[in-house]
């Protein structure tokens, strides 16, 4: 999909990686960028049209649907991460909020979207998901487990809207120097690193972009023996 003259809508476009995939779809020449975010005051770029967009609140949802006819690309970009493990006092609240928001979130955008992007061409669906979707630990066992879903919703997306000639992408990273991964140590990829290698990864026509070295082994190994996902990440 070329992102020349396309219509993209972000969700959580407001910061972090969702304003980093709102600043580069201008830069390559996108004709018009939705920008939703819970509290469209919070979106501050120049040249975004900002949209009230909660992805957790169905009204929002198909109220954005219905405003953003014309999208030919859709980027399911909100989510939340808290730290906990399954064994942590109100990790099924927590999980709760993860899927609500991580899956259900993001499969409720995919669901309002689709007939939108038929009905313009096909055009293309691309979901933020993570290393985490295939390797966890202790302190990230709860946002693995709504990521490795978010993984699956993916696949199975992708199989629904073949038939609509939708391309749908699958991003994979590592820690991000953003706010969800503030307070974690290690390396982290800067938002724009990231955000190039998907489009690059979109342009192509790939299903799937693993933007980091770290993503790319841990994939390699999930059919090692001993399986990558045995262990801890650490």
């Amino acid at each position: 999909m070329d992102l020349k003259n396309a219509v993209v809508l972000i969700t959580g476009a407001n910061r972090g990686l969702g304003l980093a995939f709102a600043r580069e779809a201008l830069a390559r020449g996108a004709r018009k960028v939705y920008a939703g975010a819970r509290d469209p005051s919070t979106v501050t770029l120049a040249g975004v049209e900002a949209i009230k967009l909660d992805v957790t609140n169905p009204q929002d949802v198909a109220a954005a649907a219905a405003h953003a006819s014309d999208v030919t690309l859709v980027i399911n970009n909100a989510g939340v991460a808290e730290i906990g493990s399954f064994m942590a006092e109100g990790s099924i609240e927590s999980a709760q909020r993860h899927l609500d928001t991580n899956l259900f979130g993001s499969l409720r955008v995919a669901q309002a979207f689709a007939p939108v992007l038929a009905a313009n061409g096909g055009g293309a669906l691309l979901n933020v998901l993570s290393i985490a979707s295939w390797i966890t630990g202790p302190l990230l066992s709860v946002y693995a487990m709504s990521k490795s879903a978010a993984w699956a919703m993916t696949n199975g997306l992708r199989n629904d809207l073949r038939a609509q000639k939708t391309q749908v992408v699958g991003l994979h990273m590592g820690f991000v120097d953003t706010d969800l991964s503030r307070g974690i140590d290690g390396p982290k990829s800067t938002p724009a690193s990231i955000v190039g290698q998907a489009f690059d990864g979109l342009e192509a026509g790939a299903e799937e972009v693993l933007a980091d070295e770290r993503t790319r082994l841990v994939k390699q190994g999930l059919s090692a023996e001993p399986a990558v996902y045995l262990k801890a990440l650490g």
